[in-house]
């Protein structure tokens, strides 16, 4: 996984949705997204919703329910995504004081900041 990337498409697909604004006439139907409120979650939920897309594209035809199929996971999907580039944007800021406080002379703030790093990324590496 390349992580600068996910801030970027989290941004692409969370603001695409707004792009083009809907007019009276289009009536645009959207379904509940699972919540994806913790990093733990967020990729529970994208492993979940992954499978799910994979076995539909693993039908030998795909007609317009099977697309409707996926577009309604693309939501939980989405909102996994971006979950997930919001909390690697924050380990990054508390990577760096990892990295700082080993260059300096102060032990205790290397505990520190490592003991949130690595609670922070636990979900990304169980």
């Amino acid at each position: 996984m390349h992580l600068p990337a996910l801030p970027v498409l989290a941004a692409t697909l969370v603001l695409g949705h707004g792009v083009l604004p809907a007019t009276a006439a289009e009536e645009v139907e959207h379904y509940a997204a699972a919540s994806s409120e913790t990093l733990a979650e967020a990729i529970e939920n994208l492993a979940a919703y992954n499978a799910k897309v994979e076995a539909v594209m693993a039908r030998d035809d795909l007609g317009v329910q099977d697309m409707e199929e996926v577009h309604e996971y693309t939501y939980t999907m989405e909102q996994a995504v971006a979950r997930i580039a919001s909390e690697v944007e924050k380990i990054a800021v508390v990577l760096e004081r990892v990295h700082l406080s080993s260059e300096g002379d102060n032990p205790h703030a290397l505990r520190g900041a490592t003991e949130v790093y690595l609670e922070m990324t636990a979900p990304l590496t169980e």
